[in-house]
């Protein structure tokens, strides 16, 4: 006889983490979840020491290894994903920043038909409960929450004259990108805790792993659901990668991120009938947007050397690695216990802009995510890339075979907006890091370096050397249209039964700035919608920045513009 549970929830990364904790809170409640990497063990350095987050990446014991399909407009070449392959999922492999995007993304969203309980007054309870913000609470920001913020010190020399800097090229600073103002520069919050990465799983699983009604299996990968017409009734996977196992469902959530949740839907016949046919699937619901709206954000390193002795370089050669395990392990201190991913900001890229599209991370090392460094021992760089481009990919499986990985097409740099804003984020951030307050440590630009300066070349530069941020989202959107996916008011899948999806996939649009903690705001609201709790009340009267009146939300030239002309519900701070 199958076991069944109430819910199921395929995923234990950061959505499914705080979906479990939610939900079962109701003692009366039973809880699966299904993690198809393995645990994380507490004795692990690579998954909870904050500077070894390069590491996992492109391990196959800690990452699931995706790459893209060959991008057109990048050389053909396959753009890597990482994506998290241990409980927690890639919030136990990520860079450890959190930021909420820009009020007016929400703004946006709730613009889209049905969305209407989407926009920041209706999400920003939801951020300030799931928040522990150790840089002081307030009306923007939560104080009791589960995931622990602390706020970067950038106390080293570079990041005061990166600061400095930035209003040397009128680029005013900023309390908190993640609280009245996002615009600016600041020191960044982190999911760093006592020298410590602090993920979803560690977060929000771990402290209730003692409830009787929550069970947690790791190293059990979902390979279908099981249906009943258009009703999910339970999942099939498979247990350490060889035993088969099926465990019914009274509800089935999937959390599996934009990868994994369509994947799963289309192999369960959910998705655009004709593909679905042309593969040998029978179609159960024809839904076309599954696998549709893929977003990402793209991003460049821009490196300069060090030309005094303050960076952290030296302390990634290898022989160090003893003396920072060592003041890691026993002080939780030292340069082990930062991600130094410790400031940066966000700016508009001109004047017709409605809200920051370019962001920016500093770096005090010239290093790349794989963990090899420049030739300079001592450097620096900064993160950069836009935050909304318009353009759009999607994801297809390729066959009837759960273990393959799904065909993802981004088309990276496929649109005219999209270059344009590539070349005014390299020259905004070549001003930033020219002027007079870094010149006492610039010994000059290293990539892309000074002979790529037209405007062709900037963009064969970043078509050769870009990657991705890792915020692939946005391919089983929330809405009310054609191409949506899920229903906004309750999270289920259209045109199912028992069958919800809570992570990125369902974004309509990807948000301005990482997307972990959009992506925990989503699962924090969406338990309240599916365990029928009333919602949290909006905070109608929260005022936030807004560059200028009556700006557009959408990019330049989408007609939804004249529909939805940037009105924002609710008080509205404003600049002139």
């Amino acid at each position: 006889m199958t076991q069944s549970y109430d819910y199921v929830i395929v995923g234990g990364g950061s959505a499914g983490s705080a979906v479990a904790n939610r939900l079962s809170v109701d003692p009366g409640t039973s809880v699966l979840v299904l993690e198809a990497g393995r645990s994380d063990f507490r004795i692990d350095p690579l998954v909870h020491m904050p500077a070894a987050l390069p590491f996992p990446i492109g391990s196959r014991f800690y990452d699931w290894k995706y790459e893209s399909e060959p991008e057109p407009h990048m050389g053909g070449r396959r753009v890597y994903h990482a994506r998290g392959k241990v409980l927690g999922g890639s919030s136990s492999i990520n860079g450890m920043i959190f930021q909420r995007g820009n009020p007016l993304d929400y703004e946006r969203w709730a613009a889209e038909p049905g969305m209407q309980t989407w926009d920041y007054a209706h999400v920003l309870p939801y951020f300030k409960r799931m928040e522990n913000c150790l840089a002081g609470a307030d009306a923007w920001r939560g104080g009791s929450g589960p995931l622990t913020l602390t706020r970067g010190p950038a106390t080293s020399p570079l990041f005061g004259a990166f600061l400095e800097a930035t209003q040397q090229a009128g680029y005013p600073p900023t309390d908190d990108v993640n609280g009245y103002r996002q615009e600016g520069f600041a020191p960044f919050d982190r999911n760093v805790y006592r020298g410590r990465r602090l993920s979803a799983a560690r977060a929000y699983l771990h402290p209730v792993r003692s409830r009787k009604n929550l069970t947690i299996h790791t190293l059990s990968q979902v390979t279908g659901l099981r249906l009943q017409g258009n009703r999910a009734v339970g999942v099939d996977y498979l247990r350490a990668g060889k035993l088969k196992r099926s465990v019914g469902a009274g509800e089935v959530i999937l959390c599996g991120g934009a990868f994994n949740s369509p994947q799963l839907l289309q192999l369960a016949g959910i998705g655009n009938a004709e593909e679905l046919r042309a593969l040998g699937i029978r179609p159960t619901v024809d839904l076309p947007g599954v696998g549709e709206n893929l977003q990402d954000h793209l991003e460049v390193y821009l490196q300069h050397e060090c030309k005094q002795p303050v960076s952290i370089g030296p302390w990634f050669n290898y022989w160090k690695a003893p003396r920072i395990g060592a003041e890691w392990l026993f002080l939780r201190s030292g340069v082990g216990a930062s991600n130094h991913f410790e400031a940066g900001g966000f700016i508009r890229s001109n004047d017709q802009v409605s809200y920051p599209n370019l962001m920016f991370h500093f770096l005090p090392i010239a290093v790349r995510y794989d963990g090899s460094k420049s030739a300079a021992e001592h450097g620096y760089q900064v993160h950069i890339g836009p935050m909304y481009s318009d353009v759009r990919g999607h994801l297809k499986i390729r066959s009837t075979d759960p273990l393959e990985h799904p065909a993802l097409q981004f088309n990276y740099l496929s649109t005219e907006s999209d270059r344009r804003e590539w070349i005014e984020m390299i020259r905004a951030a070549r001003d930033i890091l020219g002027q007079p307050a870094l010149a006492a440590f610039d010994a000059g630009e290293i990539s892309p370096g000074p002979s790529v300066e037209t405007d062709q070349e900037i963009l064969d530069w970043v078509a050769k050397d870009a990657e991705t941020a890792l915020h692939p989202s946005c391919t089983a959107k929330m809405g009310t249209d054609d191409l949506s996916v899920v229903d906004p008011e309750t999270m289920r899948v259209h045109g199912t039964e028992g069958l919800r999806v809570v992570d990125a996939s369902v974004f309509p649009y990807v948000t301005n700035g990482n997307i972990y903690a959009p992506t925990m705001m989503v699962a924090e609201k969406a338990s309240d919608l599916i365990a029928g709790n009333t919602p949290l009340a909006p905070l109608t009267e929260v005022p936030f920045y807004r560059h200028g009146e009556g700006m557009p939300l959408y990019p330049s030239g989408d007609p939804r513009n004249e529909a939805a002309p940037g009105t924002v519900k609710g008080p509205r701070a404003t600049s002139a």
